[in-house]
């Protein structure tokens, strides 16, 4: 019988989850067993989980499942270096070089567990199935937004923390944006055709911001791009990579320009590949913006736990994504999980 153990997240203002009740009973009556784990915070209540026939456990006891168990979890686990004997579904964050990513790598190899990372969880077109790439960009054109509003009231985006839902951000930001006039920015959308950017692209259509719209054909002649300075906002939705061009150069800075905000909703600064170098560090919660350049004022949004503040209809979309391939967990060593599992074994260390 597949277990899948469901575990409480532990990072700060994580409240997101995979998989819904709906998705637990759909699991329970194909034969798997599902636990999940208590959380005081999780945007789902547990009663939820254990009325769709899920067996509930306390916050943190994943480390004493069964060890046949899989481990389902988005976020990173607690900090340890204690051998990790599971097998592991969750964001790693550890193909790339991260040094906590070889830390963790190095607690699977010790302990004979595996990792099946949402990120290369992909079809046999290397294609992801299941991403928060639309809610990411949909709550970064959110705070985007907020930061340019409080530039125009001579301040810095306050702090921002999780919203019931979509209609609870879209009245508040409606709101601090008719504080500043009757009038709306507009903004340049970077991977316009994308999950990230479909998701600026219709929090901007919401708020009456007008976009303009580039993907790859426009970005294609690889710079420089004055288009961007003429613009009050811009989204670059496109993930940092070998080739990609720089949109927003250092001399942005100080070069004449309308570009007030931009919401690098991409969020990977510390890359060599970065695609905008006025800054290179990522902001947070508490801080959703670092000041690049005072007069103009030129303010950078790249909080890279987005989704996160819109847990619900993150979760939702997430786990509809995912479900078809939870269901599928019965033959873990095939399909989406076959080329996971081989992914983790070209990145394991030799123990």
């Amino acid at each position: 019988m597949t277990h899948l153990w469901i575990r409480a997240e532990s990072r700060p203002n994580e409240e997101r989850v995979g998989i819904t009740p709906d998705g637990v009973a759909k699991l329970v009556a194909k034969g798997f067993r599902v636990t999940i784990e208590f959380s005081a915070t999780r945007i789902l209540p547990s009663a939820a989980f254990t009325a769709a026939g899920a067996e509930l456990a306390d916050e943190g006891s994943w480390p004493d499942a069964p060890a046949d168990a899989i481990i389902f979890g988005l976020k990173e686990l607690p900090e340890a270096d204690t051998p990790l004997i599971h097998r592991h579904i969750m964001f790693g964050h550890a193909y790339k070089g991260q040094e906590a990513g070889a830390r963790l790598l190095a607690r699977f190899a010790a302990g004979g567990g595996a990792l099946y990372d949402l990120e290369y969880l992909v079809d046999e077109n290397a294609r992801r199935v299941a991403a928060f790439g639309y809610w990411a960009g949909y709550a970064g054109a959110a705070v985007s937004l907020f930061a340019w509003a409080a530039q125009k009231q001579g301040g810095l985006c306050p702090p921002v923390s999780t919203w019931p839902n979509s209609e609870a951000l879209q009245a508040e930001l409606t709101a601090a944006l008719d504080r500043v006039g009757d009038t709306r920015p507009n903004a340049i959308v970077i991977g316009a055709l994308g999950r990230v950017g479909t998701g600026a692209r219709d929090l901007c259509k919401q708020m009456g911001v007008a976009t303009t719209d580039w993907d790859m054909a426009e970005t294609a002649s690889g710079g420089p791009f004055p288009e961007i300075l003429e613009h009050d906002l811009f989204f670059n939705c496109i993930l940092a990579a070998p080739g990609c061009p720089v949109f927003v150069p250092d001399s942005a800075k100080t070069d004449l320009r309308r570009l007030s905000v931009i919401g690098d909703i991409a969020c990977d600064p510390q890359s060599d590949f970065s695609p905008i170098k006025v800054y290179d560090l990522e902001t947070n919660w508490a801080h959703p913006v670092t000041r690049a350049y005072d007069a103009p004022p030129l303010d950078v949004m790249a909080i890279d736990n987005l989704p996160s503040l819109l847990p619900l209809e993150s979760s939702q979309d997430f786990a509809a994504q995912l479900l078809p391939h939870l269901e599928a967990l019965d033959d873990i060593d095939s399909g989406v999980w076959g080329r996971a599992f081989d992914t983790y074994t070209q990145h394991k260390p030799e123990v």
